[in-house]
């Protein structure tokens, strides 16, 4: 499992320089439309596939899963596409992400769009697949099989110049809106359709992936089958939890979440000093620091959210009354009218996200008079973080072989 945050940021920054660039471009990009680009920059064969889906999940896991086996080759492609900040009164940029296709003679796929979970690496996302081992796992249980497997790398990762948008639910939207828009458009240049569209995300993705559906529910996008694992469907729950009713099996890794947090909402929501306002004067230059990335030492920052955070904060009315507070508070993705089927999956053990958060979108959805019962909620057992999302994947793809 990840145990230590700050350990595991400060090995991805010493390695950072040898590892972010491992895969060599072996194709100019392409020109599409409207600043639309894409590149070649790998082909996994089914060896490659299998060891994924045999050696190295299970290891990433910490369990063993049986897959479907690999079918196909993939072919790998970086995507640069335009988009905009909604949070910023509709900024242009320019971002990246993932765009895996069959390695067949096939002109046809459904499309899977996965929302990747909380990384602590610029390049530890979709478009960089060596560097993401939950990214590795979508391909070779998806794009293995027939299917197209996108995944957008969120503001301020891959190839993004801007600062991190952690858990900024209008910016998750619009990059991974615009990834649709943007490998459809690629894959039509290709000669490729894909008739039906597949959402999926893990942990923080869970979340993206949710607040996605919402906005193509809105722009009249039809959306075939959606399912998370691990979701934070409603942070402001999550975090007074995390405050106010911790559980002894919490992870200590939860310091990430603040920090993340509280620096993007300020750079985003333009709050000066609200970072500064959430975490301690001991903690906040390393914080920062972890924040955007630069060297420190990963021995600086506490684990204990008492430490970290300022005390006011166990406060629940002041917690809520907070300007960090309430933008937390609009960090949800379940309270909508869903049109389309949901399977949220979680883990009765899952050292960060509670069973009550899992379950919270079909609780809301079937307290409607009889129910919308197009939103299910399904346990994985007793699985931890890491392990409802591996144990979770081959349902996810079981159940949208149903739904083609």
């Amino acid at each position: 499992m990840l145990r230590v945050f700050n350990y595991l940021f400060y090995m991805v920054l010493a390695c950072w320089g040898i590892s972010a660039f491992a895969q060599d471009t072996t194709q100019k990009q392409v020109e599409v439309s409207n600043g639309i680009s894409y590149e070649l920059i790998a082909r996994w064969d089914v060896d490659r596939l299998n060891k994924i889906l045999t050696v190295d999940t299970p290891a990433f896991s910490g369990v063993d899963v049986k897959y479907t086996k690999a079918k196909n080759a993939v072919k790998l492609y970086r995507v640069i596409y335009p988009s905009i900040i909604p949070e910023r009164a509709n900024k242009p940029t320019m971002t990246s992400g993932l765009l895996a296709i069959p390695d067949t003679a096939g002109k046809s796929f459904p499309m899977v769009s996965y929302q990747h979970g909380t990384v602590y690496g610029k390049h530890q996302v979709p478009s960089f697949p060596e560097e993401s081992p939950e990214t590795q796992l979508m391909i070779a249980q998806f794009a293995s099989q027939g299917y197209v497997v996108i995944g957008a790398d969120y503001f301020g990762l891959g190839v993004s110049n801007e600062p991190e948008g952690y858990m900024v639910k209008g910016s998750h939207q619009q990059a991974t809106y615009d990834m649709i828009n943007s490998s459809r458009q690629i894959l039509a240049q290709m000669g490729v359709s894909n008739p039906s569209l597949f959402l999926a995300g893990w942990s923080q993705g869970g979340f993206v992936t949710m607040a996605l559906l919402e906005k193509l529910e809105a722009t009249g996008i039809k959306v075939q089958a959606t399912a998370t694992a691990s979701a934070p469907l409603d942070v402001f729950a999550l975090m007074n939890g995390f405050l106010t009713f911790p559980r002894k099996f919490d992870a200590d890794w939860l310091n990430s979440i603040v920090i993340l947090s509280a620096f993007a909402y300020e750079n985003y929501y333009g709050i000066p000093g609200l970072a500064h306002s959430v975490i301690t004067d001991e903690y906040y230059d390393v914080a920062k620091k972890a924040y955007d990335r630069q060297p420190f030492n990963p021995a600086e920052i506490t684990s204990d959210l008492h430490k970290l955070i300022r005390p006011e904060y166990f406060n629940p009315q002041y917690f809520a009354n907070s300007a960090y507070g309430r933008l937390i508070s609009s960090a949800q993705a379940y309270r909508w009218v869903i049109a389309s089927p949901v399977h949220n999956y979680y883990g009765e053990t899952d050292e960060a996200i509670t069973i009550g958060v899992g379950k919270m979108a079909m609780t809301y959805a079937q307290s409607m008079g009889e129910g919308n019962t197009l939103v299910e909620a399904i346990s994985t057992g007793k699985t931890t973080h890491r392990g409802t999302f591996a144990t979770a994947v081959p349902l996810w793809k079981s159940w949208f072989d149903t739904k083609q």
